[in-house]
């Protein structure tokens, strides 16, 4: 479904364009990756936007992608469809996606604002929003983890939602899992306040079970 009609095809090609090009340019890496430090210092706050669109490597850049590719055009799809129109719901959908990015990483700004070694990266805030919207439209649909393990998009979201948060306070590894959290509840938030009457089309999909 690539197509340049879509917003996500653009995101798509931006944050590859992005993340490729900051591989092999240390100093590009740095000047667009998320430090609370230098936003609060130099006020720097285009970085809530810039790290979402670089990635730490081939791997990082590839996941997100994929979350992007296979859930933000079902999700701009549906957006069109709830405004009768496309291009309102095209801008909502890039709304959601950008200021997702700045939404996930509120946290991690309040928490290391005085911590000029702490950098984060990557676009999982914003596709977690997206894959969360997603899940309000599709609850049953079947997600394949790892690509091969089936579990319906309900219950992946309360696992991942639970998940993200006891890795966010034991923080035992180097991944941004507040960002992935405060992600999914923003892309749920986000879409229940542009139309509330995406609260009844979930329910109405849950009892269809």
């Amino acid at each position: 479904m690539l197509s340049i009609d879509y917003i996500s095809t653009w995101l798509l090609g931006i944050t590859c364009l992005f993340s490729i090009s900051a591989f092999n340019n240390r100093q590009l890496l740095s000047n667009l990756m998320f430090n609370a430090f230098l936003i609060r210092k130099n006020k720097e706050y285009y970085r809530f936007i810039s790290s979402g669109f670089i990635h730490a490597n081939w791997m990082h850049l590839i996941f997100n992608m994929i979350v992007l590719f296979y859930f933000g055009f079902a999700v701009e799809s549906y957006f069109m469809q709830l405004f009768e129109g496309s291009l309102t719901g095209k801008i909502a959908f890039g709304l959601m996606y950008v200021s997702g990015m700045i939404a996930a990483d509120i946290s991690s700004y309040n928490k290391h604002k005085n911590n000029i070694y702490y950098n984060s990266l990557g676009a999982s805030g914003a596709t977690s929003a997206v894959l969360f919207s997603f899940i309000l439209f599709q609850p049953w649909n079947m997600l394949l983890i790892f690509g091969i393990i089936p579990i319906p998009a309900i219950i992946f979201g309360v696992l991942y939602i639970w998940y993200s948060n006891k890795m966010s306070k034991e923080s035992g590894d180097n991944i941004n899992h507040e960002a992935h959290l405060y992600g999914a509840i923003y892309g749920i938030l986000y879409t229940i306040v542009l139309q509330p009457k995406v609260i009844l089309i979930f329910i109405n999909q849950l009892l269809a079970f």
